[in-house]
């Protein structure tokens, strides 16, 4: 089983990222890292992909950036996880489709750990808790390695999230699973970053079929 490199890199604007993630990306096409695996929270933004820009949206109260996954609006800021996986893989994986369907299963077994119920909604790909949208995916591939990736909204803040037209979908339709009720796990612990983390890193290996390497810290002054 190929291994998988787990890089933290903590409250990184997204701009940041999306460079690292577009030179990693090239990189693992090269075969010059191994695949990889970026855990980060934003500050606020919201990134519009193609759809959103064809549809002209306009969100005058939030710092807004073009993007080249598929899709339209997705929000970002704290209280969300992101992860980032640049993977590529092998022929017999090949499906986006596929993809998409074991980064939910990986998402979903992960809020089971949890306590939280999570699952798939004809409405919109990603991960669904009572009636609403909790989880994002978006995608795009470069001969076969992935960029882009997968949203957790844990506890976003002051309704920040609720207010937007997600993904084409209503407002109030996306929201968080402290929103929910959800902010403890069977055991009482706090469903945080740390929390989720812990709980993806567990169901890694048995969904995305990669060996999780020992988790390190990324800033970006370190070579990636």
């Amino acid at each position: 089983m190929r291994p998988l490199r787990i890089l933290r890199a903590g409250f990184e604007e997204h701009s940041v990222i999306d460079e690292v993630m577009r030179d990693m990306q090239q990189q693992r096409i090269d075969d010059l890292i191994p695949d990889t695996l970026i855990l980060v929270q934003h500050p606020e933004v919201v990134t519009l992909g193609p759809k959103a820009q064809r549809d002209g949206i306009n969100l005058p109260s939030y710092p807004t950036r073009i993007v080249d996954r598929g899709g339209g609006i997705t929000y970002h800021g704290p209280g969300q996880l992101v992860c980032y996986p640049i993977i590529k893989w092998e022929k017999e994986e090949q499906s986006i489709r596929g993809i998409i369907n074991r980064i939910e299963d990986w998402v979903m077994a992960s809020l089971a750990d949890c306590g939280v119920d999570g699952y798939r909604d004809e409405r919109m790909m990603g991960v669904w808790v009572d009636e609403h949208k909790i989880c994002s995916i978006g995608l795009s591939f470069k001969h076969w390695v992935s960029r882009h990736g997968t949203a957790i909204n844990f506890d976003i803040p002051n309704r920040r999230i609720e207010t937007l037209p997600c993904c084409g979908l209503t407002p109030g339709t996306t929201t968080s699973l402290t929103a929910l009720g959800h902010s403890h796990d069977l055991e009482g612990r706090f469903i945080d970053r740390s929390r989720l983390e812990e709980a993806l890193l567990i169901h890694l290996e048995e969904f995305l079929g990669r060996k999780a390497m020992v988790p390190e810290d990324w800033s970006p002054e370190l070579v990636a």
